[in-house]
């Protein structure tokens, strides 16, 4: 299993990029556009971790910026009907903790921006990585790792999502102290409707 290429830029395109080892052998790494945000010029030197994914008639290297990144990948190719370029597009939407956020939010609207994602394979989605998420990935964000357990308190978990979203901690606690719900998801469904009023 290849886990990591290192050396140099070779090519940059909007879906790959080409990494060129000391070796002399170059690979070509489809890539997300957060991913892409994270890649040099050509010439310059850069390590990416990759999943690879075998097929029967072609073997595709994925590269990722980040490790959370990468387990999100694994997570979304986990998803019955989500296949790898779809994965990809997902992660293209931004950071991995807005999609945690996301997920955590049940934002079907976020996901179905876009393409190639309906409204089933959207709530398919967040049914399935809600739960598993925060779990799976320790994604950084200001300093702190976002994880999310079962036994934390929902109040909590809502007004980092809030915090995460871009709100800040007044906003958020402000926006939870009229939110009704026994879940975090419940409360941050809650709190973004009084947002948006």
């Amino acid at each position: 299993m290849i886990a990591l290429v290192a050396g140099e830029v070779f090519v940059r395109r909007p879906d790959h990029v080409v990494v060129e080892t000391a070796s002399g052998v170059g690979y070509r790494l489809a890539v997300s556009a957060e991913t892409l945000r994270h890649v040099p010029a050509a010439g310059e030197s850069v390590s990416l971790l990759t999943h690879l994914v075998v097929r029967d008639d072609a073997l595709a290297l994925y590269g990722f910026a980040t490790e959370e990144e990468r387990d999100l990948f694994l997570l979304l190719i986990g998803v019955q009907s989500v296949g790898p370029k779809m994965a990809l597009a997902v992660l293209s939407g931004g950071a991995p903790r807005e999609l945690i956020a996301a997920l955590g939010a049940g934002d079907v609207k976020r996901l179905t921006a876009v393409p190639g994602i309906g409204k089933r394979t959207a709530e398919r989605i967040i049914v399935e990585l809600r739960e598993k998420v925060g779990t799976a990935t320790d994604v950084p964000a200001g300093g702190g790792d976002i994880t999310v357990r079962r036994a934390d308190d929902p109040r909590s978990l809502a007004r980092e999502g809030l915090v995460e979203l871009g709100f800040s901690m007044e906003e958020a606690e402000r926006l939870l102290s009229g939110a009704a719900g026994d879940t975090p998801e419940e409360l941050l469904q809650q709190a973004l409707k009084a947002a948006r009023a």
